[in-house]
């Protein structure tokens, strides 16, 4: 009897806890810190969960885990796991280039050593004799699906692939950057043209379109011809490619040939090179960059100064978080996964101590990410038959006069 009256008094102590979260009925900023909040709330388990440890190794390029961009977020996503799991453990593993065979010859030689591997870019589609011949080892791909030898996207039990809508991230930072330049020149710059890359650069013309025609401006997208970038096909996709992911001299030098062809805001996604990119603006005059898939604030820190406008986000952490989960609760499913606005796995900064946007840049970014969270805005992307030439602004009209 005392026990079960203990039982209750804990129950009952727990409801008033879980009462006492937002009861004035204010609705919270729209900020990206709260849709992570609410992405969050779906990787957290409760205090009950038990685990049992996983052996992780994380497989990246050069520029390793530490490049202040897309490996480390992932990075951040298996140390959340590992903090919470007790005996869990986390090897980084870092290759010497990008290439896809030296991925794979990196993962077929850390395979026997590990239960989990994830692997972070599209270097990694290649692993598929890998998977399958270690079908109790689990792979989380980030910005791959695998390929069979004939290059046709495949899908296995025992790896789960994700990538991003970055056209959709893109587009912000394209509305961000036709928002606030002063000149009317504003540019992109990219690492390698892997699919994620062209998302990002054509996401970006299609948002600076966007502003043109229902904004009245005549921002211009400033291109370099001796860095246009050639994707996977083969085709010739324009913008401006480093060729690179950790090459920070090449990144501070097409910086600066673009600073000087008038350029005030140059969104930036490309790894470690990213980093010359941002030295380069630091000691230009007028003139702030975008970062890409995290919140790079701090990294736009330059004495009492920030060059930061804003970041566009891919919420890659808490997703592997969320698979690693899935691992230990026995629930993983492999496949092969696109995650757009609509899972809040794409958006932007827009807390005011994050970026520097305006009042009203916010407001008028804030309705297209609805807009294309519901699906009326579809930005242009490598592989889904647009093209930055091809989207209009038609139907976006079309749908607020309804």
């Amino acid at each position: 009897m005392k026990k079960m009256i203990l039982l209750m008094m804990a129950f009952v102590i727990m409801f008033s806890l879980s009462a006492c979260g937002n009861t004035s009925g204010e609705k919270m900023p729209e900020t990206m810190s709260n849709t992570e909040t609410k992405t969050k709330e779906n990787v957290e388990t409760s205090i009950e969960q038990t685990f049992a440890p996983l052996k992780i190794a994380i497989v990246s390029g050069p520029s390793g885990i530490n490049d202040g961009s897309f490996n480390q977020d992932i990075y951040e996503g298996v140390l959340a796991y590992v903090e919470k799991s007790p005996g869990s453990s986390v090897t980084s593993i870092v290759g010497n280039d990008e290439k896809t065979e030296t991925a794979n010859r990196l993962v077929a030689d850390i395979v026997e050593e590990y239960e989990v591997i994830v692997c972070c870019g599209y270097q990694f589609e290649g692993i598929a004799a890998t998977a399958q011949n270690n079908p109790d080892k689990k792979f989380i791909l980030v910005d791959a699906f695998l390929k069979d030898t004939e290059g046709n996207d495949i899908e296995l039990e025992n790896v789960y692939a994700m990538q991003f809508a970055e056209q959709e991230s893109g587009f912000f930072a394209g509305m961000a950057a036709a928002l606030e330049t002063k000149t009317g020149k504003v540019a992109v710059i990219n690492g390698f043209a892997f699919p994620s890359n062209v998302n990002y650069q054509y996401g970006f013309e299609c948002g600076v379109k966007y502003v043109n025609e229902t904004e009245g401006k005549q921002v211009a997208v400033v291109e370099m011809p001796a860095f246009a970038g050639t994707d996977m096909t083969g085709a010739d996709v324009g913008g401006n490619y480093i060729g690179s992911f950790s090459d920070e001299l090449t990144g501070r030098l097409l910086a600066n040939s673009l600073i000087a062809k008038g350029c005030d805001v140059l969104f930036v996604a490309a790894g470690k090179s990213g980093q010359g990119v941002f030295e380069a603006v630091k000691y230009a005059e007028d003139v702030k960059v975008i970062g890409s898939d995290v919140d790079q604030f701090d990294d736009g820190i330059f004495g009492k100064e920030n060059i930061v406008l804003t970041s566009v986000l891919k919420i890659m952490h808490l997703n592997v978080e969320k698979q690693l989960y899935a691992i230990n609760d026995g629930d993983f499913k492999g496949g092969n996964v696109i995650l757009y606005a609509d899972t809040d796995s794409t958006g932007y900064v827009s807390d005011p101590k994050r970026c520097q946007l305006s009042k009203e840049t916010i407001e008028k970014m804030n309705v297209a990410y609805d807009l294309i969270k519901n699906g009326t805005i579809a930005p242009a992307a490598n592989f889904n038959g647009v093209t930055p030439e091809d989207f209009t602004t038609k139907t976006v009209e079309e749908a607020e006069q309804k």
